[in-house]
């Protein structure tokens, strides 16, 4: 590899510090947010959402770790976590939406939790889009599949969002929970191409 490779490749690593960095930022930050607007709304989907929060938190500080280290072993173990955060965000988005359904429980309306939601959606798919680009010009699976679990969170963030207006307009409120069972779906294929080495 020649100098201009090298330069190269240490701005990439940059800049894939720098995407989990604010993902792991938004992330804290929308915690709080998160707590604030589930409990003025009475929110299961909100507290559920900010649950989802801890889990990008643990994929984003799993690929830091990977970052700043070498190794194939390395490499393997951030994997592996990486696909145990989808497992816990399969199971997690599957009681949720499965115990709301049960329960039939209607949030009120929320205004903090729908601007949270919309903007968070943004900034998750922009961070998405950057940790695909940057993981594959890096040759890195870690950096690109974790950039899954955020596009994820973005679909979830789309989705909570879209519960929450449709609840506050038209009063369905089941439209978030069945929303979920989608994702539950996605998050247990990614977890099995992880652990099945398919990726």
């Amino acid at each position: 590899m020649n100098i201009v490779d090298d330069a190269a490749r240490r701005t990439l690593v940059r800049r894939g510090f720098a995407l989990e960095y604010t993902t792991l930022g938004w992330n804290v930050i929308g915690i709080v947010v998160l707590a604030i607007a589930a409990i003025s709304a009475r929110s299961v989907a909100l507290a559920g959402f900010g649950l989802d929060s801890l889990i990008e938190i643990g994929a984003s500080t799993v690929v830091i770790w990977e970052l700043s280290g070498t190794g194939e072993d390395r490499r393997r173990r951030a994997l592996k976590l990486i696909g145990g955060a989808f497992a816990l965000l399969a199971v997690y988005l599957l009681v949720q939406s499965t115990w709301v359904l049960a329960a039939g429980f209607r949030p009120r309306h929320s205004p903090l939790g729908i601007g949270w939601t919309a903007v968070t959606a943004a900034v998750m798919f922009a961070l998405a889009l950057g940790k695909a680009r940057t993981g594959t010009a890096l040759d890195n699976p870690v950096l690109r599949i974790e950039g899954r679990v955020t596009l994820i969170d973005g679909l979830l963030a789309t989705a909570v969002l879209l519960g929450l207006l449709l609840n506050s307009l038209a009063g369905l409120w089941w439209a978030d929970p069945a929303a979920g069972y989608v994702l539950v779906y996605y998050a247990l294929r990614e977890a099995k191409e992880i652990f099945s080495g398919e990726h």
